[in-house]
């Protein structure tokens, strides 16, 4: 048990020091800098401006906590409830998407770049374009539901306006930190989520030095964002992963990666299937369950199974509302059902899914020079796969 916590704690000091530095610089309004760029008027203009902030923000900010800022920004740009959800929706896929292709963008990654499984540089190089095709395939077909009209004129959102110099230097500083984390990882050798802590104390001290002397703005401080983080989600968070530890530690998980390799024809249907899963099941243990069930001796890092355990598990939480971190926000912000969403979004964000697959493989293969001889049969049989999946679904 001793050995299991000391495994997951560093993942929850991780969240828990990246959480609170996305808290401070929102304290400090700092996400001014993004909403300043948005002036269209036309809502398919937004819904694509959207989607590409996201994308690239929860990259660095992690896709939880941009989805609830987006959804905040969204309140005062879209007036109309129906369009609203719409575009929250798009925000879930965005995010998701986004949050692939760094160790600091999702959980999921988080944790195998945390236990070795990937590295930092072939997971941003090798990820990105997957993911990009993952979100520009699932904004192409839900675009078509969106409605020009004038609505937006009645945006709530102020005039931009300059962000304030302590801002500005709370938001890049905030940038910079959580960007170094890997940089710093990489070059000391030491842990992940180290190199978050030091990052929160070089906020911390900072913060501190700007408003010292002024009482009144305690609420800027770090103090007061810890005070306002979600304790409770990352303590439930501990408990997955305990619980996926036992699990791992009874040997059920290896019978069943067992059962996978033997009834499913290769890695990459397994971790499709996985992704799949990820739209019922919370993908942070289904992740948990499937670092137990394959060794880092027989797969080593950055090797294809965990590159497409990642993409899978991140955009395949997408399809149902229920099946990311992000989608249940979304649910509890803008009151976002499940039949809703199943109707009007999980088609297109499984089509994003699939196409961020096919591209995966079709650069795999052609980096190794197996393009027609290994992607085109995977990709017959990912076609046949859609469609069982589909009629599963609906």
């Amino acid at each position: 048990l001793g050995e299991q916590l000391s495994e997951v704690s560093d993942i929850c000091f991780f969240l828990l020091a990246a959480s609170t530095i996305v808290e401070v610089v929102d304290a400090h309004q700092g996400f001014k800098v993004v909403t300043n760029l948005i002036t269209t008027k036309s809502k398919k203009a937004l819904f694509w401006t959207i989607g590409f902030l996201t994308f690239f923000l929860s990259a660095i900010l992690n896709n939880l906590t941009i989805t609830i800022v987006m959804c905040s920004l969204l309140r005062k740009l879209v007036p109309k409830e129906t369009d609203r959800k719409l575009f929250g929706a798009m925000v879930v896929v965005a995010a998701n998407a986004g949050g692939v292709w760094t160790p600091i963008g999702d959980v999921t990654t988080t944790m195998l770049w945390i236990n070795h499984q990937l590295s930092t540089v072939p997971t941003v190089t090798q990820l990105f374009l997957p993911s990009m095709v993952c979100l520009v395939g699932s904004l192409a077909f839900l675009v078509n539901q969106v409605e020009e009209d004038n609505s937006l004129e009645e945006s709530t959102l102020p005039e931009p306006s300059a962000l304030a110099p302590r801002g500005q230097v709370v938001f890049w500083s905030g940038i910079a930190s959580l960007l170094a984390v890997p940089v710093f990882s990489e070059f000391t050798g030491l842990p992940p989520y180290i190199a978050m802590l030091t990052g929160l104390g070089a906020m911390w001290t900072l913060t501190d030095i700007i408003h010292m002397g002024e009482e009144e703005e305690e609420g800027l401080r770090v103090p007061t964002a810890l005070s306002k983080l979600d304790t409770a989600g990352i303590l439930f968070f501990l408990g997955i992963l305990m619980s996926i530890g036992v699990l791992d530690k009874s040997g059920l998980l290896k019978e069943l990666a067992v059962f996978l390799n033997d009834n499913l024809p290769n890695q990459d249907i397994i971790a499709t299937v996985i992704g799949l899963a990820s739209a019922l099941i919370d993908n942070v243990p289904l992740v948990a369950a499937t670092q137990g069930m394959y060794e880092l001796a027989d797969y080593g890092t950055d090797d294809k199974l965990w590159q497409l355990i990642a993409l899978c598990a991140g955009t395949g939480g997408s399809i149902l509302v229920i099946g990311s971190a992000s989608g249940v926000a979304l649910m509890g912000l803008e009151k976002v059902d499940f039949l809703w969403y199943a109707k009007n979004v999980s088609v297109g964000a499984a089509v994003g899914y699939f196409a961020g697959i096919a591209a995966y493989l079709a650069q795999s293969a052609l980096l190794s020079g197996q393009l027609f001889n290994s992607v085109v049969p995977e990709a017959m049989a990912a076609v046949d796969m859609v469609g069982q999946n589909v009629n599963v679904l609906f």
